[in-house]
C-alpha cells in the first residue's frame, strides 16, 4: 500500500518516459557536436549549487533541457530511472505516491541527482545508507569523448562507476542513473535532544548509530546543530503511520528555531514525510536570515513560494556579480568579507574536537552535523577505499559538519586565511572536504587527497583529449 493508495507502473508511461529521454539525449549529443573542439565543454545550464568560481566559457554549452525528468519508476522492484538534471524536488514528488523515496535525498529541493553523484551529496539517513552514489545501480555518462558508456559497479567499465563520485563533470555528465529506493511511513516523529557539552554529544550520537534507537524508540533519522559549545542538538527521526496533529514549517514559524529548549528531556515534534524531507528547504539551514526572511515582520510580506533554496541563491548570486554585501560593509567602514561556506568530513571521534576548535576560530554559528557511514563491505571492492575520489574508510563512521556563512578579512593575511586554517585542521583530523566551494590546495596535496595517479588515469581513459577541465582547475584554481 503507497502513501496514496495502491500505484503500478503503466507499460505506456514506460515506454513513453524512455522515448522522451532518447530524444533528450539526442539533443545532447548533437550539442556536444556542434562544440568547437578546441574549447572545452561545459554544461549550458543557468543555475547551480556550487559555490566556487565557475571558469567562464565563450563556446556554447551541452543542451541537458531534455533531461530533466524522472524516466520511469518501477515499485514492485523499488527503483527508478532517472534523467541526470532530474531535481530531487521532481524526483521525490516521482516516487512519494508510491510510498517510496530515494535512500539518501540532499536537503535542497533544486540539487539535481546527477549533481549529488558526481559532486557527493548527505542527508540524515546517511548514517545508515551511505551517500547517494552508493545506492546507483548503473549509470549512462556522457563521457569527455562524446560517448555514452553505461557503468554498473561490476561491468566493463567499473573504473568510471567508482572514479564517478566527487569527479564533478571531469570525467563526463551522467545522462541516466537507475537508483534504489526505499519505502517510508506518512510522518516522522522527532525529538530534540539538547546537550551542554560537546564529547557527550560526540558519545551519543557514536551510541545511537551503534544501537539504532536512543532511549528504548527507534532512530531512522539522525542530524544535529550546534549553536554554542554549550547548546547543541542531535535531532532524531522516527517514521511512523500514527495518525496525529503536524506542525508547518513553510510558514511564519522556522524549523532550526523550533528544535531549542532547555528540557532534559527530549522535545518532540512530528511532521509529514513530505514537509520533513524538506524541512531545511524553506530557510536554506538557517541562512535565510541574511535577507532578513526570519524576522516575522518581513516574514509577513514574503511571498511563500520565495521561500526556498533556490531563490535565496539567486540573491547570492547578485550580490556575488555586484558585491553587494561588500559594499554595504564599507559604508560602515568594515572590511570585506570572506566566504566561509564548506561541508567536511572528520572521524566522529574528532568531531568535538574540531567543533570547539571552529567555534573558537571561526565566528560562525550554528553549525550543522550529518553523520554517515559508507554502505559498501571493504571485501566487495578491490581498494580498502571503493570510492577514489572521496577515499572514506568503509567500517568506518564520519560525521558531516556544514558551516556556511562569511568573516572579515583581516589585514596582512592570505586570500582565504580563514578557509585555509579550516582545510589544514580538516588534514590533521584525517577528514575530509568537500569541492562545491573554495578550495586552496597546492596541486601535490590535492592529489594525495582526491585520487592522485587514479585519478590521471581515468581522465586519460575516459577524456583522452581532455575536453573536459581536470578536477584541480575545476575545484581550486581561479579562471
Amino acid at each position: 500500500m503507497s502513501l496514496l493508495g495502491k500505484a503500478g507502473r503503466a507499460p505506456a508511461e514506460h515506454e513513453s518516459g524512455f522515448a522522451a529521454h532518447r530524444a533528450g539525449v539526442d539533443r545532447l549529443l548533437a550539442s556536444y557536436r556542434a562544440i568547437p573542439r578546441a574549447a572545452n565543454v561545459r554544461l549550458a545550464k543557468k543555475t547551480s549549487n556550487l559555490f566556487r568560481a565557475r571558469a567562464k566559457n565563450p563556446a556554447p554549452g551541452l543542451d541537458v533541457s531534455g533531461l530533466t525528468r524522472v524516466i520511469t519508476v518501477d515499485p514492485q522492484a523499488r527503483t527508478a530511472d532517472v534523467a541526470g538534471m532530474t531535481t530531487y524536488e521532481d524526483l521525490v514528488a516521482a516516487t512519494l505516491p508510491y510510498g517510496l523515496v530515494p535512500l539518501v535525498v540532499p536537503q535542497l529541493k533544486t540539487i539535481t541527482l546527477g549533481g549529488a553523484v558526481t559532486g557527493l551529496g548527505i542527508e540524515s539517513t546517511s548514517f545508515r545508507s551511505g551517500l547517494p552514489h552508493e545506492s546507483v545501480l548503473e549509470i549512462d555518462v556522457l563521457t569527455g569523448a562524446g560517448e555514452i558508456i553505461t557503468a554498473t559497479r561490476d561491468g566493463e567499465h567499473s573504473d568510471l562507476f567508482r572514479g564517478f563520485p566527487n569527479s564533478y563533470g571531469t570525467l563526463g555528465y551522467s545522462t541516466r542513473l537507475k537508483i534504489e529506493l526505499e519505502t517510508v511511513q506518512p510522518y516522522v516523529a522527532l525529538r530534540h535532544v539538547r546537550f551542554h557539552d560537546l564529547r557527550q554529544l560526540q558519545v551519543t550520537m557514536a551510541q545511537i548509530i551503534a544501537d539504532r534507537s536512543y532511549a528504548g524508540e527507534k532512530v531512522d533519522y539522525l542530524d544535529g546543530v550546534v549553536f554554542t559549545a554549550a547548546e547543541s542538538y542531535l535531532i532524531l527521526g522516527r517514521q511512523t503511520d500514527e495518525p496525529g496533529p503536524v506542525s508547518d514549517y513553510t510558514g511564519m514559524d522556522v524549523f532550526y528555531r523550533s528544535i531549542q529548549h532547555d528540557s532534559a528531556e527530549p522535545k518532540r515534534d512530528r511532521l509529514t514525510i513530505h514537509d520533513y524531507i524538506w524541512r531545511w528547504d524553506t530557510d536554506w539551514f538557517w541562512c535565510s536570515r541574511a535577507f532578513g526572511t526570519q524576522n516575522p515582520a518581513v516574514r509577513r510580506l514574503w511571498p511563500k513560494q520565495y521561500r526556498r533554496s533556490s531563490f535565496y541563491w539567486k540573491l547570492i548570486a547578485l550580490d556575488h556579480k555586484y558585491d553587494i554585501a561588500d559594499r554595504l560593509e564599507a559604508r560602515k567602514g568594515n572590511p570585506p568579507q570572506e566566504r566561509v561556506v564548506q561541508d567536511i568530513e572528520v572521524p566522529i571521534e574528532r568531531t568535538a574536537e574540531f567543533v570547539q576548535w571552529f567555534l573558537d576560530e571561526i565566528p560562525i554559528e550554528p553549525i550543522w552535523l550529518c553523520p554517515l557511514r559508507l554502505r559498501d563491505d571493504p571485501t566487495s571492492a578491490a581498494d580498502s577505499r571503493p570510492w577514489p575520489l572521496y577515499p572514506l574508510e568503509p567500517g568506518r563512521t564520519y560525521v558531516n559538519i556544514g558551516f556556511w556563512s562569511a568573516v572579515p578579512t583581516r589585514p596582512g593575511q592570505p586570500e582565504g586565511a580563514a578557509n585555509r586554517a579550516i582545510e589544514h585542521k580538516v588534514s590533521e583530523l584525517d577528514g575530509h572536504k568537500s569541492l562545491y566551494s573554495d578550495s586552496y590546495y597546492d596541486k601535490d596535496e590535492f592529489a594525495q587527497l582526491y585520487g592522485g595517479d587514479g585519478y590521471t588515469e581515468l581522465k586519460n581513459r575516459y577524456d583522452p583529449d581532455h575536453r573536459l577541465l581536470d578536477l584541480y582547475s575545476k575545484a581550486v584554481q581561479r579562471k
